[in-house]
């Protein structure tokens, strides 16, 4: 077969397994293209044997090195928070590749699987939050509860964007998920370096998402004013 023949069938049916896999959901993270070309990548290795819901277990077991991380990190020492990053591989690993499994071997239960994503991911932040919790000093304490409340609150705003203009949509602007995990990465990188910075990303952390949030509460106001008044006419 001629060479760029082959490519270009090559690249038709990249195209093709793109759309099916990401098709349930918008994306507008700044590593979107990186992401989506490197889970495509990683969905041709995964064994046969690994289901999406071992997928998402893998995302959960990553999530408990994270909250372990912050506790050996508060009793034995602070370098142990740097275990945390590889949890977060770990996470993203499971939480990005459960669903799209099963997108990519047609074997998708929509709304299974979005349950699931849901519940399980409330869940990571809990954990991440209550080892953060346990981590940081009594007068900071406040701050891992607030990144766990407004994290729920940008979670809340997604279902409800999703309810009412029918677009499922995780991020919140250029941020997602996965920036987000790029950011504590960091975070338990300096804080390892400078003991207590972390107490300052915490609370710019929680500003930054208060704003975000409070934006896109009044982006998700003015949609449903907009859907009432269609329903309306």
């Amino acid at each position: 077969m001629d060479i760029k023949l082959e490519a270009i069938i090559k690249e038709k049916e990249g195209n093709t397994d793109s759309k099916r896999v990401f098709s349930d959901r918008e994306r507008t993270n700044i590593l979107l293209k990186g992401e989506q070309r490197l889970i495509l990548f990683l969905l041709k290795k995964v064994p046969g044997w690994i289901t999406p819901n071992i997928m998402t277990g893998i995302g959960m077991f990553g999530s408990l090195i994270v909250f372990l991380a912050f506790i050996l990190g508060r009793f034995h020492s602070r370098n142990y928070l740097l275990v945390g990053i590889l949890g977060l591989i770990i996470n993203w690993l499971g939480d990005s590749l459960d669903g799209r499994l099963a997108y990519y071997r047609k074997t998708a239960r929509k709304w299974y699987g979005f349950a699931l994503d849901i519940v399980m991911d409330w869940l990571s932040i809990i954990l991440i939050g209550l080892g953060y919790y346990f981590y940081a000093s009594q007068t900071t304490q406040v701050f891992a509860f607030l990144f766990v409340v407004l994290y729920g609150w940008s979670m809340i705003i997604s279902q409800l964007r999703y309810k009412i203009t029918g677009f499922y949509q995780i991020d919140s602007g250029r941020l997602g998920p996965t920036e987000l995990r790029v950011i504590i990465s960091l975070i338990l990188i300096i804080e390892t370096l400078i003991i207590g910075s972390i107490t300052y990303f915490a609370i710019g952390t929680s500003i930054l998402l208060l704003l975000i949030n409070i934006i896109d509460t009044l982006k998700l106001l003015k949609a449903g004013d907009t859907k009432d008044q269609e329903e309306k006419e």
